[in-house]
């Protein structure tokens, strides 16, 4: 694209050939000559910019969402994280009752509510509660013992924390991911009965991040859909929603069936050492948080392989060498199958 002194010039130019005159550097007219040229070089911008919001490829924002819908696609919405709080009161002969949305805190002012009541039975300490995220987003996805204090503490109780880590939680879907799934449409067509259909439909849901289609699996003229969520198990609800979406856009005459994938147990063992002067105990820490964050449901009929699972674990910071004991070789996963992460234990390297 020209610059605005080429512009400038050319002006100048065209002056020269036309008049025999040529302005002065500063005078009046070079210097209106000039805000001309700046002008043009605005439009010049701005029919670049035009020509990108014209194509999918390269269109931004509003923009690209409207080629979403010419294509029936819409931005996915942020989904909330979802874990269980555990509260602590001292035993007592009364129960103790945690009100749904009781919320809780990190330290970074992260907010959680549970979802249903809690009861502290009589004589018991403890009890773990269901909670979700206050608001959407993947800051949501906290850690074990994350959660540490109570805004309101209800009667009775002294403590409160998450013993597994909140997961699930998704930001608004991105210009680049919501790209690739238009994009998609034009690259595999859509036609009501092909598996790109099938997968395409179920992706359209915010809170599915990963679909297998088994075409025949049950026979002539059955499809199942096999889902999976950022946290892994999709619900009864989010199942439901899924199987009245595909009933009333199937092919005739097809058995349609919408399933939760079968969870495949990988349990893991990890050696790591830290790098000079670093936290070996930190560093441990933040490698099992990487190694519980990458077994997700993205990962629905992949195999978990040992090189990218060692990928995982030497990208977190300080982490010098890495040894994996178990599990000793690649897992082969199913298509309906989604690994699912078991015990984990990671120690430092011997």
């Amino acid at each position: 694209m020209k610059t605005i002194d080429e512009i400038f010039g050319e002006m100048l130019s065209c002056l020269e050939e036309q008049t025999g005159l040529e302005p002065e550097p500063g005078c009046d007219l070079s210097v209106r000559m000039y805000a001309v040229a700046a002008q043009v070089y605005a439009l010049y911008i701005q029919a670049q910019w035009v020509t990108r919001q014209a194509f999918p490829q390269t269109a931004e924002s509003d923009y690209l969402d409207l080629h979403g819908q010419l294509r029936g696609l819409t931005r996915k919405q942020a989904t909330q994280a979802l874990g269980s709080i555990r509260f602590t009161a001292q035993s007592s002969d009364t129960a103790r009752t945690i009100p749904q949305g009781t919320v809780c805190l990190t330290a970074d002012m992260v907010r959680f509510e549970t979802t249903e009541d809690g009861i502290i039975a009589p004589g018991e300490t403890e009890v773990d509660v269901p909670a979700q995220a206050l608001l959407p987003g993947a800051a949501g996805n906290v850690s074990a013992r994350a959660i540490t204090a109570m805004a309101v503490a209800p009667v009775g109780v002294s403590a409160c924390t998450n013993p597994l880590p909140f997961t699930g939680g998704s930001d608004a879907e991105g210009d680049e991911a919501f790209r690739t799934r238009i994009l998609d449409t034009y690259q595999r067509l859509p036609n009501g009965a092909n598996i790109a259909f099938y997968e395409q439909g179920a992706l359209s849901f915010d809170q599915v991040a990963a679909v297998s289609v088994l075409p025949r699996s049950r026979g002539i003229g059955t499809v199942d859909v096999v889902v999976a969520t950022l946290s892994g198990q999709p619900d009864e609800e989010l199942l439901g929603q899924l199987q009245e979406y595909f009933q009333s856009r199937r092919e005739i005459a097809v058995d349609v069936t919408v399933l939760a994938p079968e969870a495949l147990t990988v349990n893991v063992s990890i050696q790591v050492k830290a790098k000079e002067g670093a936290d070996q105990e930190a560093v441990e820490q933040a490698v099992e948080e990487e190694v519980r964050r990458w077994f997700s449901g993205e990962r629905l009929g992949r195999n978990v392989l040992l090189a990218q699972l060692g990928s995982v674990i030497y990208s977190c910071e300080n982490v010098e060498n890495y040894a994996i004991l178990s599990p000793a070789a690649d897992q082969t996963v199913e298509l309906d199958q989604l690994p699912t992460l078991g015990t984990l234990t990671v120690e430092a390297m011997v």
